[in-house]
């Protein structure tokens, strides 16, 4: 009898499942080591990371929502030089693919920061946040300007030559032709989607309930556009794409790879509960012995339309 095989290769990098962490939802790893065995998951994104250490937002910078959450962190990390010396030591114990999220405000920025990450043998590869305004061109953010992600994308991949992934935002127009111009500047895979920008109002104060008033809503909520964007996405562009947005059970991980994903990264699932990642694994490889499939990638892209 052939083995059951939950495997997958993403950019180049060995998955043993599909299921990985969103960045922002896990920290570093090392603060969800005592709820979930890291060795059960496909792989770990880590919280972004910037040149220098960021503060964040002011409180309150989160509020649930029906069907979800709302945040507005604003990209709080230690900075690369802290991570390097107090995070990676943790990661390098651990025999799970490690991918480093990280941003920068200028096409420079992005660039070293992807230089600084190449020479890092413990990060399995890295995922490009473009969802930050370029301050040298007016604000503009770079996930919303097919040119601007382009350039970014560009000079990440002169920099360096680890498996390159893009996260793409849902906070545009036409989500194929962001994903074609990261194509196109030789990203290696894309994940998609970030966060949706809302709101929400405190009735009582009659003022936003963040302090940055609008934030980005995650969790089941935007499960239905990550899926439709996933599934434009996966007809258009010939790389593997990872799927987010309201993950939370096998079942939703098993409609995303029918639309077209390689594999998954579970976020806001993961404060509800902390194990979350790990129940989901052990749930679709049930789903998979019940029902007689061999290998996970046999769904991959298997939507019948």
């Amino acid at each position: 009898m052939r083995k059951l095989d939950l495997s997958v290769h993403v950019a180049g990098i060995p998955l043993r499942n599909p299921v990985m962490t969103a960045s922002g939802t896990f920290g570093y790893g090392e603060e969800f080591a005592a709820y979930v065995d890291l060795e059960k998951i496909g792989a770990i994104v880590t919280k972004g990371l910037s040149l220098k250490a960021k503060a964040g937002n002011p409180m309150p910078r989160i509020v649930e929502t029906p069907g979800g959450m709302l945040n507005a962190i604003g990209l709080q990390n230690v900075g690369i030089e802290t991570f390097i010396r107090e995070k990676v030591p943790f990661l390098r114990k651990i025999a799970t693919p490690v991918i480093v999220n990280f941003f920068g405000n200028t096409v420079e920025e992005y660039a070293a920061l992807a230089e600084r990450l190449d020479a890092i043998p413990e990060v399995a590869g890295i995922e490009v946040n473009i969802s930050c305004p370029n301050v040298k061109h007016g604000g503009i953010v770079f996930g919303t300007d097919p040119k601007s992600a382009y350039s970014v994308v560009k000079a990440v991949r002169e920099t360096t030559i680890k498996p390159l992934i893009v996260k793409l935002s849902p906070n545009v127009t036409d989500i194929v032709e962001m994903a074609c111009a990261c194509a196109e500047a030789d990203a290696d895979a894309l994940s998609l989607i970030n966060t949706i920008t809302g709101m929400a109002i405190d009735l009582k104060t009659r003022r936003p309930a963040l302090a940055n008033v609008t934030g980005g809503l995650s969790g089941p909520a935007i499960k239905p556009v990550a899926l439709r964007m996933v599934w434009q996405v996966s007809r258009a562009v010939k790389l593997p794409i990872i799927g987010i947005g309201g993950i939370t059970t096998a079942t939703d991980v098993l409609e995303f790879l029918l639309a077209g994903a390689t594999a998954v990264q579970v976020g806001t699932a993961n404060f509800m509960s902390p194990a979350a990642s790990q129940q989901i694994v052990e749930d679709l490889e049930k789903y998979l012995r019940d029902n007689g499939i061999k290998d996970v990638k046999e769904l991959i892209g298997a939507l019948r339309v």
